[in-house]
C-alpha cells in the first residue's frame, strides 16, 4: 500500500510525537504531511530524516508562533493537501482538526488515530489561556463556532477512528457520534541501570497550563518537600516564568533532559506525580512505572486508566494542596513493589502498539 502519515505540526516533542514515531517505524516510507515544521525544535531531531511535507502556512514569517492566533485558516491548511495518490492515510489529530482528507477524487481508507478532539472546542481546560483577555474570547467564540462545525464535519470523512484511551473514545462519541477502537499509545525507555532511590517527587511535562504544576509547587512550598520538574516552555512562556517566580528558588525546573536523564531521574524519584484534571491519556506516568517508579495521580481523565490504585500507585480525588498532600502523607506509609509496578507497565509497550495498529490496518485498510 501507499501509505500517508498526517500529524498536527512538529514542534514539540511529546505523547503525540511518540506515536507518530511508531508509526513512522511500521512505515518509514511514508511521507509526512503537517502543518508546519520548526526545525529549531525538540521535534525535529526525531524526525529530520524522513520526508516531511509542510503545508503553505509553514512559509509564512513566525509560522510556529502564529498557528494558535491563526488558527481560523486549518481548512485552507488541510485543504491545500491533495493526498489523493494515496491507499492509506493515517492521521495523528488533537487540536489542529488534523482529519477528513477526502475528496472527489479520493479512494484511499483514513485512519484517525486521534489523541482528543480538540480541547479548546469543546470546554476543556488548555495548556496555554489563550481566553483570558476579552477581546480574544470574543474572537475564540466566533471562530470557535466555526471551526467546530468544520470538526464535526471532517469527522464524518473519516473510515475509521483510533482512540488514545476509553477517555477519548466518549469524547470522540460524545461529539463526533462515531464509535472507536481504543490503541493505548507506545511507551519505550532506554535502560539505565545502577540508579539509586532519592529524596524527591518528580514531574515531566512542557511548562504549560493545565498540568497541575502549580498544584505541585504550592504543595511543595508548604509542606517543603523536593521536587524536580522536567521539561521546556511552551505556547507563551507565561506559565514558565510564573512558577518560577512562585518555586522561590526551591523547587528545580530542569528543563529538556535527554532520555537517557530522563529514565534516571525517574528511577530515582520516590515517585511521579500526575496532575492534569481531565489527561487524554497521560504517557509521562506509565513511563515513571516502567522504571518502577509508583504514581500518585489525580483520579481523572486517562489516569484511572492506567494508574492501578494500591498496586502502581495511589488515586485521589480532593483536588487541593491539602488534598495532595494528604496521598503524598499516606503514601510515604506504604511500600510498593517496583518489578510489578514495571512488570504492568510493560502492557503499553511500542512493540504492543505496532502490533495492534497493524493488525487493525490488517482487517480495516
Amino acid at each position: 500500500m501507499k501509505v500517508a502519515l498526517v500529524h498536527d505540526y512538529i514542534k514539540e516533542y511529546g505523547g503525540a510525537e511518540r506515536v507518530l514515531e511508531a508509526l513512522s517505524e511500521i512505515y518509514p516510507e511514508a511521507p509526512i504531511y503537517t502543518a508546519f515544521c520548526d526545525k529549531n525544535s525538540t521535534a525535529y531531531f526525531h524526525f529530520k530524516s524522513k520526508k516531511i511535507i509542510s503545508s503553505w502556512f509553514n512559509y509564512l514569517p513566525f509560522s510556529p508562533q502564529l498557528a494558535s492566533i491563526l488558527r481560523f485558516l486549518t481548512p485552507f491548511i488541510w485543504g491545500s493537501f491533495d493526498l489523493s495518490n494515496y491507499d492509506l492515510v493515517i492521521s495523528s489529530a488533537s487540536w489542529f482538526i488534523t482529519k477528513g482528507f477526502k475528496n472527489s477524487k479520493s479512494h484511499f481508507t483514513e485512519i484517525c488515530y486521534c489523541h482528543t478532539p480538540p480541547r479548546w472546542l469543546y470546554g476543556y481546560v488548555t495548556s496555554v489561556n489563550w481566553q483570558k483577555y476579552t477581546v480574544v474570547r470574543a474572537y475564540a467564540l466566533i471562530v470557535g463556532h466555526f471551526l467546530r462545525l468544520y470538526d464535526f464535519k471532517q469527522a464524518q470523512k473519516v473510515d475509521y477512528f483510533i482512540a488514545n484511551s476509553k477517555e477519548v473514545a466518549a469524547r470522540i462519541k460524545k461529539f463526533y457520534r462515531r464509535d472507536s477502537t481504543v490503541i493505548y499509545p507506545p511507551v519505550s525507555l532506554p535502560q539505565v541501570s545502577n540508579v539509586k532511590k532519592q529524596d524527591y517527587y518528580f514531574i515531566v511535562s512542557r511548562i504549560v497550563g493545565a498540568k497541575g504544576l502549580e498544584l505541585a509547587v504550592d504543595a511543595a512550598l508548604k509542606a517543603g518537600f523536593k521536587l524536580r520538574i522536567a521539561g521546556s516552555s511552551a505556547g507563551y512562556y507565561f506559565e514558565h516564568d510564573k512558577l518560577v517566580k512562585k518555586a522561590q528558588g526551591k523547587v528545580e525546573f530542569l528543563g529538556q533532559v535527554s532520555d537517557e536523564e530522563l529514565v534516571k531521574l525517574y528511577n530515582g524519584a520516590k515517585a511521579f506525580l500526575a496532575l492534569a484534571k481531565d489527561e487524554d491519556f497521560g504517557i509521562t506516568p506509565v513511563e515513571s512505572m516502567l522504571t518502577g517508579t509508583p504514581v500518585i495521580a489525580y483520579n481523572g481523565g486517562g489516569y484511572k486508566e492506567t494508574v492501578v490504585d494500591g498496586k502502581t500507585g495511589l488515586l485521589f480525588d480532593d483536588y487541593s494542596v491539602d488534598g495532595l498532600l494528604f496521598v503524598i502523607k499516606k503514601f510515604e506509609k506504604m511500600k510498593f513493589n517496583s518489578l510489578e509496578i514495571q512488570k504492568y507497565a510493560e502492557r503499553f509497550s511500542k512493540d504492543r502498539f505496532k502490533k495492534e495498529i497493524e493488525e487493525f490496518i490488517e482487517k480495516h485498510a
